[in-house]
């Protein structure tokens, strides 16, 4: 399900107080999904090369993909993925979702270490995938007014 960071679906904060909105609705999903456990942060550079780029030391390299498998290699994409694991606790993650809220960061994904709840925030908002429908529609209705009033429900 996709939630937005700002009512009526704004996009971008444009103040403290909208960045209060932000934060306090990306934490609360991923508080109700990684409480009292450990997450992986997931974070993809993109590049033109196979060779894996440096990366923040907290992070360690897990693996690349080849995305676009161009007979010229001049014109391959690869997404090389790193990965941090740390306990979850509200508001561990505020600077970079701040960033990603910007739009400075972009592809990240928070999981838990099995796997199976997967939050992928954005700017204007967070995908959620959870293991059961019945998980799904919980969370879906605690924040039925995050949820945007498209048909699609984009």
């Amino acid at each position: 399900m996709r939630f937005h960071s700002l009512p009526e679906s704004k996009r971008y904060a444009e103040d403290e107080s909208e960045y209060t909105v932000v934060l306090e609705r990306y934490n609360t999903v991923l508080d109700e999904s990684f409480a009292g456990g450990d997450v992986y942060v997931i974070t993809p550079i993109w590049a033109t090369e196979a060779e894996v780029p440096p990366f923040q030391p907290d992070a360690r390299y897990w693996q690349t993909l080849l995305v676009e498998d161009d007979p010229n290699p001049e014109f391959r994409t690869y997404c090389h993925l790193f990965a941090a694991r740390r306990p979850w606790r509200y508001g561990c993650l505020d600077a970079l979702l701040r960033d990603i809220a910007d739009a400075k960061v972009a592809g990240v994904l928070v999981t838990d270490t099995r796997m199976r709840r997967v939050y992928h925030p954005y700017d204007g908002g967070a995908d959620v995938f959870l293991p059961t429908p019945g998980e799904r529609d919980q969370t879906r209705d605690r924040h039925a007014d995050w949820l945007s009033s498209h048909s699609s429900g984009l």
